[in-house]
């Protein structure tokens, strides 16, 4: 081929590439044409039908338990709640004995106590017969706290019931988070010592790994008992027999009730003071008998020398009578009349 022909061929494949870019510019315009001819319906139902989502995603987000599913749960059934509850029940007697009576109603309550999953705290009994008296101390599940006093006070009549309730919620809420802390600068310090290269280093962080070990087991401690207080409830209950007395209870304001309490006042501090004569008088009687009899012998003593040292003159004798005649004061004589 000649230079003619070589320069023809450069030509004609040169306008095959312009033609190739013009299909495909003019292709690129065609599709955003229609993207941008689309109708405004249909991007108004798309952009409905995107809407919904973002919706449904923000209603998710905004549920409650959602955001704050890490947070406890303080509800009323979910609160650490501490009961305790004190009884005084008036059982009947057992074959004319109160003391049968009394023994015969802590069995019962024993039994009830334990079939309800719980044990006996403490028993303590006194008296003999007329004043006896049953006091237990029982440790029921607090599920079970309010069914059992019921049943408690239907053992016979009840004379004292008190209830308290104490809310330790904040409290356990608190000591799971500080023994989380502990934990951590515990397995810190753990961490230190194993990396400890001198003996000094040593020994300080065994001395910071014991303490901190004992901060963290005292407060797993305290989260124990009040673990084991919000688990189960304590009902202290006394039974007593059939002729005992009701406590008295004054209340309110008055003269008869400010009188009664003046009396009570005055026989309790005259049994005070009896009590203190009483421990006084064997000591009176050891030291005060013989220190009276050393007075009363040294006064008879000085009365005695006083006498001897100073006794009357004796009596008789011219020198006395004349002297006694001497001292007589002397008479005026009689006046003559002019």
């Amino acid at each position: 081929m000649g230079r003619r022909g070589r320069a023809g061929a450069g030509w004609a494949l040169a306008l095959a590439l312009s033609l190739l870019v013009g299909c495909s510019a003019s292709d690129d315009s065609g599709g955003t044409e229609s993207a941008a001819g689309r109708p405004a319906g249909d991007a108004a139902a798309g952009g409905a039908a995107d809407a919904p989502a973002g919706r449904a995603a923000v209603g998710a987000a905004g549920e409650p338990g959602s955001a704050g599913a890490g947070a406890p749960d303080l509800r009323v059934d979910q609160r650490a709640i501490v009961y305790t509850g004190t009884l005084r029940v008036q059982v009947d007697d057992v074959d004319g004995s109160a003391r049968k009576g009394v023994d015969a109603a802590a069995r019962r309550a024993v039994a009830a106590a334990t079939a309800a999953g719980g044990f006996v705290g403490g028993d303590q009994r006194r008296g003999v017969d007329a004043d006896a008296e049953a006091e237990l101390e029982l440790r029921v599940p607090a599920a079970r706290f309010t069914g059992f006093v019921e049943e408690l006070a239907a053992y016979g009549r009840q004379q004292h019931r008190e209830v308290r309730t104490q809310d330790v919620t904040e409290e356990t809420v608190d000591l799971d988070a500080r023994i989380a802390t502990q934990r951590a600068r515990v397995d810190s310090a753990r961490r230190l010592l194993s990396r400890a290269t001198s003996i000094g280093d040593l020994v300080s962080l065994e001395n910071e790994v014991a303490r901190r070990e004992a901060d963290l087991a005292s407060l797993e401690a305290r989260k124990r008992r009040l673990a084991d207080l919000t688990a189960l409830s304590t009902v202290t209950v006394t039974f007593v027999g059939g002729e005992a007395a009701t406590p008295d209870e004054p209340t309110g304001t008055g003269f008869l009730v400010g009188l009664r309490a003046g009396w009570q006042a005055f026989v309790a501090s005259m049994g005070v003071l009896a009590t203190v004569l009483g421990a006084l008088l064997p000591w009176l009687l050891a030291l005060g008998v013989p220190v009276l009899l050393v007075l009363a012998v040294r006064r008879r003593w000085r009365r005695r020398a006083a006498t001897t040292a100073g006794g009357p003159p004796a009596s008789g004798g011219p020198h006395s009578a004349g002297s006694a005649t001497d001292a007589s004061p002397p008479v005026p004589s009689a006046r003559s009349a002019p």
